[in-house]
């Protein structure tokens, strides 16, 4: 068992064979991580009170923590999620397509939904809803606009950008 891959009270998280986790970063308990998905340098996912489900092709970029309460919300995030740099996700849904910018907090109960997006620094509280293809921004975060599928299209570059750099870090790192 890797270092950084941590059971708790038994359970070990359960990773695919082709998804990469950073040598720095931590995997604690009933965490699930789908195909080609990727969790960066200095992340902590802690799957210890409840259950941390991540689809495929979802990358939690460096420095991110990942949470959940216990026994009332898990955290589930769905395929193609980007999650930024130094992030707090904790005991929420995020939908397929979901972005997270940059040092963004996403609340308890809050839902970012397909192809939703919280610019960098927001901060989405508990329960709030981002409803598809909307940008919400600000502390607390709040509507700013539905975006044009151009517009979200450039943002949709980064899932399969990550796959990719991922696959280069783990032959690097061979």
């Amino acid at each position: 068992m890797a270092q950084n891959i941590l059971p708790f009270e038994g359970q070990l998280p359960r990773i695919h064979p082709d998804a990469w986790i950073a040598p720095t970063a931590v995997v604690i308990g009933d965490v699930e991580i789908g195909a080609d998905s990727s969790v960066w340098y200095h992340c902590v996912l802690r799957g210890d009170t409840n259950i941390m489900r991540i689809g495929a092709r979802t990358n939690i970029q460096d420095g991110s923590i990942l949470h959940l309460n216990a026994g009332a919300e898990p955290l589930i995030i769905g395929d193609d999620v980007t999650i930024g740099h130094a992030c707090i996700v904790h005991a929420c849904t995020l939908k397929n397509r979901a972005f997270v910018g940059m040092g963004a907090t996403v609340l308890d109960r809050a839902v970012i939904e397909e192809g939703g997006m919280i610019g960098a620094g927001g901060v989405l509280t508990p329960g709030k809803v981002i409803g598809p293809m909307e940008l919400w921004m600000g502390n607390p975060a709040r509507l700013v606009r539905v975006m044009s599928e151009e517009e979200r299209a450039r943002f949709d570059k980064t899932a399969p950008g990550y796959v990719e750099l991922s696959k280069r870090h783990r032959a690097s790192l061979a």
